[in-house]
């Protein structure tokens, strides 16, 4: 056998097995929580109200439908660019365009991600306008998702082509070692991002202002202080101009850091509550949490940059995804869009080892928290959260291990109260 046809087969056997997978999880997710729909679970039955279970039951369960369809539309278009000749098609009208190039190398970057937009706007468009309208969640307007698909496109230009652009020269001029430089590149623009990302182009997006309430700034600065936490700022965010959804968050790196409430949950939650929130997120500070995601980033990223440096070597990576490389001129465009579009097919395989991360890292925050402020205002916050947030409280629990970054509403209640917090 040739490598074109084992590496062909490889591609058909993972994307079927992670296509099977993924339908087995989501349909056992779905009859787990229509199964428990009828009912709050017991150890909720006094602070849940039915309806707003019943609610978290069917929000869940329309995401998780429509989920489905992009699901086997997302694997018929991975088809459609790869074995059946999409991308070939695209890189050869171009070539016969621009001839090849840079020019041509860019706009076949550019194309495949404006195509690839264009694919997935129905589903975007459905969930927002149809499915968060339909739960009460949407507060999105045409004119403003307008707005924002316009500004993520200036961005993509400004921002991503220049990017593109180095990363293909150094492809192509940086020798057999381009992947190191590349790598270096790529994680400075990360790191750089941290900074930058707060300061000019989260604002473009959103409105922040000073937290003004001077009770809840005096008590969040104090629980800083006692954490050893330094913020540039604490401020409010109009999520609600989007979405009824509530949260939280730290953004930033070094002299940038700082913290972001969403208007809707200062509005939910009382003083003591936001006062807990604060603190989970502060025992991720820590724990040094976001330093170590920036770890595995960079050692995921040079893993990957040099799978790309040997693969786009080797003719069989092109052929056995239905495209012919270009026998004058450059393929590194074409590489790295392959690539883009195989990996994710071999790693989610390991998704579940990142989700348990993930998770570990919740209950650390948490067991924090608690230590800070108790355990009655952090659970009392969580579950608003949850029931604002329409999180359903009974979640398929081998579907909670593949793909929940979070813990369930019963796993962490749980484990405060068998760490001595419960209230």
């Amino acid at each position: 056998m040739s490598a074109s046809y084992l590496w062909t087969l490889a591609f058909a056997l993972a994307l079927l097995a992670g296509l099977g997978v993924k339908f087995w999880l989501a349909t056992r997710q779905i009859r787990h929580v229509a199964r428990h729909r009828a009912e709050v679970p017991a150890d909720f039955a006094g602070t849940v109200p039915l309806a707003a279970h019943q609610k978290a039951a069917d929000y869940t369960l329309a995401k998780a439908r429509v989920g489905l369809l992009e699901m086997a539309f997302g694997a018929a278009v991975l088809l459609g660019w790869t074995l059946l000749g999409g991308l070939h098609a695209l890189n050869q009208a171009l070539l016969a365009a621009l001839g090849p190039g840079m020019a041509q190398q860019l706009a076949l970057l550019a194309g495949f991600v404006l195509i690839g937009g264009l694919l997935e706007l129905p589903f975007s468009l459905y969930g927002t306008f149809v499915v968060e309208e339909r739960f009460g969640f949407n507060k999105m307007t045409w004119k403003l998702w307008i707005a924002d698909l316009a500004k993520g496109l200036v961005l993509a230009v400004v921002i991503g082509g220049p990017i593109a652009w180095l990363i293909l020269w150094l492809m192509g001029a940086a020798g057999p070692l381009w992947w190191v430089w590349a790598w270096a590149v790529w994680m400075g623009v990360n790191l750089l991002a941290m900074v930058v990302y707060p300061l000019f182009i989260a604002p473009w997006f959103n409105k922040f202002k000073p937290l003004e309430d001077e009770e809840l700034k005096s008590r969040v600065t104090a629980l800083m202080q006692r954490c050893g936490f330094r913020a540039k700022g604490l401020f409010v965010m109009d999520g609600s101009r989007r979405s009824a959804h509530a949260n939280a968050y730290f953004t930033g790196f070094g002299a940038a850091k700082r913290v972001v409430f969403f208007d809707t949950l200062l509005s939910r939650l009382s003083a003591d509550e936001v006062d807990a929130v604060l603190a989970h997120e502060l025992g991720h500070f820590r724990h040094k949490h976001l330093l170590k995601m920036i770890v595995l980033l960079f050692a995921f990223s040079a893993i990957g940059f040099w799978l790309l440096g040997l693969l786009s070597r080797q003719p069989w990576f092109y052929t056995g995804l239905g495209v012919a490389p270009n026998l004058e001129g450059p393929n590194d465009a074409l590489a790295l869009v392959l690539f883009l579009l195989v990996v994710p097919l071999f790693t989610f395989f390991i998704s579940p080892l990142m989700a348990q991360l993930s998770r570990r890292n919740e209950f650390q925050a948490d067991a924090f928290a608690v230590a800070q402020t108790g355990s009655r205002d952090l659970r009392n916050a969580l579950l608003k959260l949850y029931e604002d947030n329409a999180s359903t409280l009974t979640p398929d629990p081998l579907y909670v291990r593949f793909y929940y970054s979070h813990p369930p509403a019963s796993e962490r209640l749980a484990r405060m109260a068998a760490a001595g917090g419960a209230p």
